[in-house]
């Protein structure tokens, strides 16, 4: 794949795209919270990696360097945002769709799953941002403490230490509206 992406095969690239974009999507909304960012960013992300294919040296996988350029575009957006002021909005496409999961599933109980969902999300969007950017890294990719920990140049520790507050303030939450 990567040697047809430095050949410059339209087709390698748009296999990339299918491949891998809904992933980085996932890590881009987790980050910043706002869908048409995250859009812009992961589409940034192809432009660099196409941009830069030539350059990648192979040490560590595509994916792990698209999650790095990824996780790198979202904290400078964040940066940049930090000091102007921005009117929240939300995506008018983000639907309310159907996974093939549910499609079997009474209209009650898909009703309760987009609730928990929604509000799951509403808590994890409240977590500060250097907690909330492991958080999704671990719940989302799946990725190992220590490749967080070089991702983001920060100790292993202060992973699990975020982890540690991340779901502490989540169960928190979640139980208090339990009850």
């Amino acid at each position: 794949m990567i040697k047809r992406l430095q050949q410059g095969q339209e087709a390698a690239f748009q296999i990339l795209v299918k491949q891998y974009q809904s992933r980085l999507m996932a890590i881009a909304w987790g980050i910043t919270l706002d869908h048409e960012e995250s859009l812009e960013i992961v589409q940034d992300v192809f432009f660099n990696v196409y941009r830069n294919i030539n350059e990648f040296r192979g040490d560590a996988g595509l994916m792990t360097w698209m999650r790095k350029i990824t996780v790198n575009l979202c904290l400078n957006w964040k940066r940049r945002w930090k000091r102007r002021f921005k009117w929240h909005h939300v995506s008018l496409d983000s639907g309310d769709t159907l996974s093939s999961k549910e499609e079997n599933a009474s209209p009650e109980s898909h009703y309760l799953n987009l609730e928990m969902e929604k509000n799951i999300m509403a808590h994890v969007a409240r977590l500060p941002e250097k907690i909330r950017t492991v958080f999704i890294l671990k719940t989302v990719e799946d990725m190992s403490y220590e490749a967080i920990a070089q991702m983001l140049n920060i100790k292993p520790g202060t992973v699990s230490s975020r982890l540690y507050h991340a779901r502490k303030s989540l169960a928190g939450a979640l139980k208090r509206e339990a009850s």
